[in-house]
C-alpha cells in the first residue's frame, strides 16, 4: 500500500462487503431479512414473520429460519471482504417462530484458519426464547469483495 493510500480498519472492510454483498441480495429481501450489525467474524440480522412465512401448522417454516440464519452466516464469513461461501452447515430447530415474531440471528465466528472457517448462529425471537442453532462451515474461493478495501 502506498504511504499516501488511506489504511481501512478491518471494521471498514467488514462494512464494505457486506454492504456490497447485500445490496443486490434479492432473496434476503424478499424476506425482509435486514443487516442489523456487522463486524469482524461477526453479523446480526433480523427478520419479522410474516404471513406468507408460516406452514400448515401455522409456525415459521423451518427452511425460513434457516435461510435466516443463513444469511447472518454470509455476512460474518465475508467479513474479512474475501468471497466466502458455505461449505456445510446443518441446524436444529428447538422452538417454533410465530406469526409476527421479531427474529434475530446472531453469527459468531468460532474457528478460522486458511480458507476454512466455523461459524456458529443463534435464532431468538423478541423474548429471547431460542428458534435454531445453526453451524456453517465456510470456504474462501475468490478475492475482495469490494477491491476498494484490502483484505482485512
Amino acid at each position: 500500500m502506498a504511504a499516501s493510500e488511506p489504511r481501512h480498519t478491518p471494521q471498514q472492510a467488514a462494512e464494505a462487503a457486506a454492504a456490497k454483498m447485500f445490496a443486490d441480495d434479492k432473496a434476503s429481501a424478499m424476506l425482509g431479512i435486514v443487516l442489523a450489525e456487522v463486524a469482524p467474524g461477526r453479523a446480526v440480522m433480523t427478520m419479522t414473520v410474516r404471513e406468507d412465512m408460516v406452514n400448515g401448522f401455522g409456525i415459521l417454516h423451518g427452511g425460513l429460519a434457516f435461510t435466516l440464519a443463513d444469511s447472518a452466516f454470509a455476512a460474518a464469513c465475508n467479513s474479512g471482504n474475501r468471497l466466502t461461501v458455505a461449505q456445510s452447515c446443518d441446524v436444529d430447530f428447538v422452538n417454533p417462530g410465530r406469526l409476527g415474531d421479531r427474529l434475530t440471528a446472531t453469527c459468531e465466528e468460532t474457528y478460522a484458519r486458511g480458507r476454512s472457517g466455523v461459524y456458529d448462529v443463534t435464532v431468538v425471537n423478541q423474548d429471547g426464547v431460542r428458534i435454531a442453532l445453526f453451524r456453517g462451515r465456510s470456504r474462501t474461493i475468490g478475492d475482495q469483495i469490494d477491491p476498494a478495501y484490502p483484505q482485512a
